[in-house]
């Protein structure tokens, strides 16, 4: 990869729904080579794919926490297991396998309190292998959703 590539990513990081004509400009190239160089990042993984970035309030989803899970057993079955229930959970918006204890971060959308609360009880409690689970809940978003340092 070389700084051409890593301009691309940075314009793409930008706005993803930028025209390839306007990516060639920005980055100067004529049309055909920055087609091709976004494919070649596409298809190498660079580029893992183009989304909307939805502002969770609009969706009435403007409750955050952050759920710290220690696992009681870290064996590969349980880790497995884990990892595909949180998968199916489509509040849990982001979660990360850490080294040390805790296990793992989970970031968790929802309408209210309320809702968080219930869902915790009923969904995030009962993920297999669960020993300890600690909240903290989001007060201010400060940072979201920046693009990689490329």
């Amino acid at each position: 990869m070389d700084a051409l590539d890593r301009e691309i990513l940075s314009q793409l990081q930008n706005d993803g729904r930028m025209s390839l004509t306007d990516l060639a400009a920005k980055v100067g190239l004529t049309l055909s080579p920055c087609h091709r160089r976004v494919r070649d990042l596409e298809e190498s993984g660079a580029i893992q794919g183009y989304r909307a970035v939805v502002n969770p309030d609009s969706v009435g989803l403007g409750f955050e926490a952050i759920v710290f899970v220690t696992i009681g057993r870290t064996d590969t079955e349980t880790i497995a297991q884990f990892e595909t229930a949180v998968g199916q959970i489509p509040n849990v918006v982001q979660a990360e396998r850490l080294f040390g204890d805790p296990d793992f971060m989970l970031r968790v959308r929802a309408t209210d309190l309320g809702a968080y609360q219930a869902l915790f009880d009923d969904k995030l409690a009962a993920l297999p292998g669960v020993q300890r689970m600690r909240s903290t809940l989001v007060q201010k978003q400060v940072l979201a959703n920046r693009g990689l340092p490329v």
